[in-house]
């Protein structure tokens, strides 16, 4: 395969390229998949991979605003099968057409350029050996939905083709029901609230998705829960009633109400130290492929959110 580039104007002075680079390539990949480290994008600047206004970076490099950064992937050298690997799944829930799993904070989704291992799809593979032999897209057999790389909580995994047709045509339709619990930096202005506002990336920073005119179909509902934090965050619940990519946190940067830890769509200087998004899938509700039986499943916040509640009350 021929040699990627990922190419962006830098915006805003002051930025560490290594993480600048990181934010772009978590943007650049959301179709697919992909998953960056830190590790990974110095490697690429030692490579001399990146250039800075066409000369290769220096790692420490001050960005001051307004250069042009452009990074040549290095080509993946095929195709190939992916491949188990025993990593440990908190499963929730299994029969034999279905799994439900908790998935924490940091795990990537699906295999891509620059993430070949350790995310979830090699993980089922190892734990579900059957669903190798699933007759669906590379890389991708037994997903149905995903979550971001730093949120953490339920998804549902099918186990043969059947329950995989069944379960997509549930979320094509919308009668999967996903609550999320979220921290918010400020309490919204209404304690209830319907957030609709069309999404599409964001055609200026290609590591972001914004509201837009031209945007698909967005719609969030949600319901403050808590907002006895001494400084002045709010604790709510979202149920989405469409999936767009970042959906929750692009609507709550939307009205004013950005989600604690997200260095994306949130404060540029975050008031809390985390090292992940205050986002969490708590509640899933769909039929089951096979009985038609509603099912709901239900996750707690991982101790090291819950934990972090209590340390702002």
């Amino acid at each position: 395969m021929s040699e990627q580039h990922l190419e962006f104007t830098v915006e805003d002075s002051g930025e560490r390229l290594d993480k600048l680079l990181l934010a772009q390539l978590e943007g650049h990949a959301l179709n697919s998949g992909d998953g960056f480290s830190r590790v990974q994008v110095q490697t690429f600047i030692k490579e001399g991979r990146v250039t800075v206004n066409g000369t290769p970076a220096k790692p420490g490099i001050k960005l001051r605003g307004g250069e042009t950064v452009r990074l040549t992937l290095p080509p993946r050298e095929q195709a190939a099968e992916v491949q188990p690997e025993q990593i440990d799944l908190t499963v929730i829930y299994e029969d034999d057409d279905l799994a439900v799993i908790d998935k924490p904070a940091g795990l990537v989704v699906h295999p891509a350029v620059g993430n070949e291992s350790g995310t979830l799809v090699n993980a089922i593979l190892s734990r579900w050996p059957k669903i190798s032999q699933m007759s669906d897209t590379e890389g991708r057999r037994g997903i149905v939905h995903r979550l971001d790389k730093d949120t953490s909580g339920l998804m549902v995994i099918a186990l043969n083709d059947a329950a995989q047709a069944s379960l997509m045509r549930q979320f094509q339709a919308r009668t999967v029901e996903k609550i999320y619990l979220a921290l918010l930096e400020r309490t919204p202005k209404t304690l209830t609230g319907r957030i609709e506002a069309p999404i599409a990336r964001d055609p200026r920073q290609r590591k972001r998705m914004a509201v837009l005119r031209e945007g698909k179909p967005a719609i969030t509902e949600f319901a403050v829960l808590d907002d006895n934090f001494k400084e002045g965050q709010a604790l709510v619940e979202f149920n989405l009633l469409t999936g767009r990519t970042h959906q929750i946190r692009v609507h709550a940067a939307f009205i004013g109400t950005p989600v604690v830890g997200d260095t994306i769509y949130g404060f540029r200087k975050q008031r809390i130290r985390l090292k992940r998004n205050f986002l969490h899938a708590a509640r899933l509700s769909f039929d089951h492929p096979r009985t038609g039986e509603r099912m709901t499943l239900e996750s707690p916040l991982p101790p090291v959110l819950a934990h972090l509640m209590e340390k702002l009350r």
